[in-house]
């Protein structure tokens, strides 16, 4: 089977990886064009581009996956199926039916919750205990195909959305393989999806990453690690940015008589800083001032960047 690979983050590098070592054709990889990045703002390859390259792959970088000139030159690529993995656009109908067999993706939930963009990081904010991966067919409709294959897999106690994300982006190479496998095998069984039970998961931002200190505890320790890395959950002391990072639930503050949310109650270089909430605390073991290096808490309590009784806005 003659595979055309679309992707553009780590994510997807190991799900090309995956079809590379089992000796499966990869025709091409398209992947979103070089961008500016670091402090310098030079262009950048994407992190599958990289790899792409490294394994002697063609590549293709529109800015936009249309047009005829587009269609003209992955139909001379002759794939016999997409494959997608966190690509970074959606694709018209044109695109996902050029190839005979169609499109497939790979998406980090278990379909039909948390469908769209953030997937991984809404199942640690909402306080999911089970994701996974999902390969779909894929449909003009976001995330809606039929579901052709699943995995499973647990969010750990404080793992953040960037160690899961490293999980399940080699769980859904894993995943892309055996669906493959069934598809080329005859044996696969396409299940349409409720759509009356879809959730979905929109596009994270700078501005859904503040933290709200006024929640309670336990939703200001999932939103940190849903944050992580990025864009990173941040707030305000002193005016100054501070990213916040491996948050400890706290619920028990002692004889502390309601402190304000964002109240900071605590600084010890042994443990972190800790933070009141609606009804309880958040231990910080990890931030990133502004203009700074991500660093541990006790490193900027050394520094005098925060003291007992300062407020985070």
């Amino acid at each position: 089977m003659r595979i055309l690979f679309w992707g553009t983050p780590a994510f997807a590098v190991p799900s090309l990886r995956a079809l590379h070592d089992e000796g499966i054709e990869v025709v091409g990889v398209v992947t979103q064009p070089d961008r500016p990045a670091g402090r310098g703002r030079r262009l950048q390859p994407s992190a599958l581009k990289q790899v792409a390259l490294e394994l002697g792959l063609p590549v293709l970088t529109p800015e936009r996956p249309r047009g005829e000139e587009f269609l003209t030159s992955i139909g001379e690529l002759a794939p016999d199926m997409s494959a997608v993995v966190a690509y970074g656009h959606i694709l018209k109908p044109e695109v996902l039916d050029l190839p005979p067999l169609g499109s497939i993706n790979v998406h980090a939930s278990l379909l039909p919750k948390l469908r769209g963009a953030a997937p991984i990081n809404w199942a640690i904010a909402r306080g999911h205990t089970i994701t996974g991966v999902t390969i779909m067919r894929m449909v003009a409709a976001m995330d809606a195909g039929a579901i052709i294959h699943q995995v499973e897999e647990p969010i750990l106690e404080h793992e953040a959305a960037s160690e899961l994300s490293l999980r399940l982006s080699e769980s859904g190479a894993k995943a892309l393989l055996e669906a493959l496998t069934l598809l080329s095998g005859g044996g696969a069984t396409e299940v349409e999806q409720n759509h009356e039970a879809a959730t979905f998961a929109p596009k994270i931002d700078r501005g859904v990453a503040r933290v709200d200190w006024t929640r309670p505890a336990t939703d200001v320790v999932q939103h940190m690690r849903a944050m992580d890395a990025v864009p990173g959950a941040w707030s305000v002391l002193e005016g100054q940015n501070v990213k916040l990072f491996r948050p400890r639930l706290q619920p028990d503050l002692g004889d502390v008589s309601a402190p304000e949310p964002g109240t900071v109650l605590a600084v010890d270089p042994a443990e972190g800083v800790l933070v009141a909430t609606r009804d309880g605390g958040v231990l910080v073991v990890e931030v990133q001032p502004a203009g700074r290096k991500r660093m541990q808490a006790r490193d900027w309590i050394n520094g005098r960047g925060v003291e007992r009784g300062q407020c985070f806005e």
